[in-house]
C-alpha cells in the first residue's frame, strides 16, 4: 500500500524453506505417546522412549507484512518472485521491518562483544597474576 507502482505482485517462492519466525502459532496440544506392543519394540531398538508428542499449528493470516531477504526475480511486467539464492546464502522472512532486523542483530552483536572483551580482560588478569607468583617466588628463592 501506498507504492508508485500499485500493480505489481510479489509472490514468495517456496516460503517453508525460509528461515525466521514469521508464523503465528494457532494451536498448540501436548498428547501421551502411545504404548502399544509395536511401540515397545521401537523403543528397544532405538533406545529411546517418547514420553509425549506435541501437535502445533502454525500459519501466517491473510494481510501480514512481512520483510524478505532473499533472491528477487522479475516475472514478466508485474510479478516480483522472492526466493533462496542460488548460491546457498540464507532465506529469511521476518514479520518486523528491515531496521528493527538489524537493531536485533547488532544489539546480538553487541553482547558478544562485550562478552569478549570480559573474558579477555578476565583471562589476561588471571595470567599476570599467575606470572607475578611464579616470578615473585622465584625471586624469594633466589635470595
Amino acid at each position: 500500500p501506498g507504492s508508485y507502482i500499485s500493480k505489481v505482485y510479489v509472490k514468495v517462492q517456496n516460503p517453508l524453506e525460509a528461515s525466521g519466525c514469521y508464523m503465528e502459532r494457532v494451536h498448540s496440544k501436548v498428547r501421551r505417546a502411545k504404548e502399544g506392543l509395536v511401540d515397545m519394540v521401537a523403543q528397544g531398538l532405538s533406545g529411546e522412549k517418547p514420553v509425549a508428542l506435541v501437535e502445533s499449528e502454525q500459519m501466517l493470516f491473510v494481510g501480514s507484512s512481512l520483510t524478505g531477504f532473499g533472491e528477487v526475480v522479475l516475472e514478466g511486467g508485474q510479478v516480483i518472485r522472492l526466493q533462496a539464492p542460488q548460491d546457498g546464502r540464507s532465506y529469511i522472512l521476518v514479520p518486523s521491518d528491515y531496521r528493527s532486523f538489524m537493531d536485533r542483530h547488532e544489539a546480538s552483536a553487541n553482547l558478544w562483544k562485550t562478552l569478549t572483551a570480559v573474558t579477555g580482560l578476565t583471562g589476561a588478569t588471571l595470567l599476570a597474576g599467575i606470572v607475578c607468583n611464579y616470578f615473585g617466588k622465584q625471586d624469594d628463592r633466589s635470595r
